[in-house]
């Protein structure tokens, strides 16, 4: 695999620059191939499939005619510039993903959306279409998972149990949706808390299921509607979601995401402990 050894410098005031363009709307950074995004090393980790050496070379060449690969001066180094360098300087400071993946989209929908977010209470959204086109930009959280729910999805909550192969089988529409908390080791990042929720639509209503912690192959039907399954994401993710405190606050979280949590967790508390994953006995504890 060619090693581009990428560098992103971070010009003072750059962060503190962007977040106050995001206060002010999205900040779109352009689409790339999943080539180009790995040449220089962004969203790697979250990826199933590495593409070949030639299309990277390829990557590197196309990158480096837009001047967004520039070889640094006395070194085998390349430096990411612009719009690019911008979304790998944020993907390097968020310490948890939520990767949604859907079933049963419409063409020129995005079929994977990665949220990557950041302590200010922003996120960078990734959307992959199935044309392997990386459109990125950074949001506020709330819009971001606004849009989410949008690509998920819907219908009023089935309460009752069911069987989950049953329901995917059936179903017009079903997504994975995986949280996963990280830490960095260089520019590897190692995977430390992660959770699953599975969606389906169909049948007339919206299933949501979880893992069983004592038998992880096992699906677990949890009875939420789409706004509580976003807050139950947003907790998963927490506490960069939560915004505007810094990661490592022992504060509480604002009001609003606390009533969410408490009117999830009155709804889980109606299905045995055994019945919850672990990050959803968490939130209850």
């Amino acid at each position: 695999m060619t090693e581009t050894q990428s560098d992103v410098g971070v010009p003072s005031g750059l962060i503190e620059a962007v977040l106050h363009l995001v206060s002010t709307g999205p900040v779109p950074l352009g689409g790339y191939s999943l080539a180009e995004m790995v040449a220089v090393d962004a969203v790697v980790d979250f990826l199933d499939e590495m593409p070949s050496e030639e299309e990277v070379g390829e990557a590197v060449r196309s990158l480096a005619a837009r001047q967004l690969l520039v070889a640094l001066p006395e070194t085998e180094r390349l430096q990411v510039r612009g719009d690019l360098g911008i979304a790998v300087v944020f993907q390097q400071r968020a310490r948890s993903v939520i990767d949604a993946r859907v079933t049963g989209t419409e063409p020129g929908q995005p079929w994977r959306t990665l949220l990557l977010p950041q302590p200010e209470g922003v996120a960078l959204e990734v959307l992959i279409d199935a044309l392997g086109v990386h459109e990125l930009s950074l949001r506020q959280i709330d819009e971001a998972l606004r849009r989410l729910r949008e690509r998920l999805p819907d219908g009023d909550p089935e309460r009752e149990p069911a069987e989950p192969d049953e329901v995917l089988a059936a179903a017009k529409r079903s997504a994975l949706v995986t949280v996963t908390q990280y830490s960095a080791s260089g520019s590897a990042e190692i995977g430390e808390l992660s959770a699953d929720i599975v969606l389906a639509e169909g049948r007339g209503g919206l299933y949501v299921f979880a893992r069983d912690p004592a038998d992880p192959e096992r699906l677990v039907s949890q009875g939420l509607d789409e706004g509580e399954v976003i807050e139950l994401i947003r907790s998963l993710a927490a506490p960069d979601v939560d915004g505007g405190e810094d990661t490592h606050s022992s504060a509480e979280p604002s009001g609003r995401i606390a009533k969410a949590r408490a009117s999830i967790m009155r709804r889980l508390r109606r299905r045995s402990p055994a019945d919850l994953s672990d990050s959803q006995q968490a939130i209850a504890r």
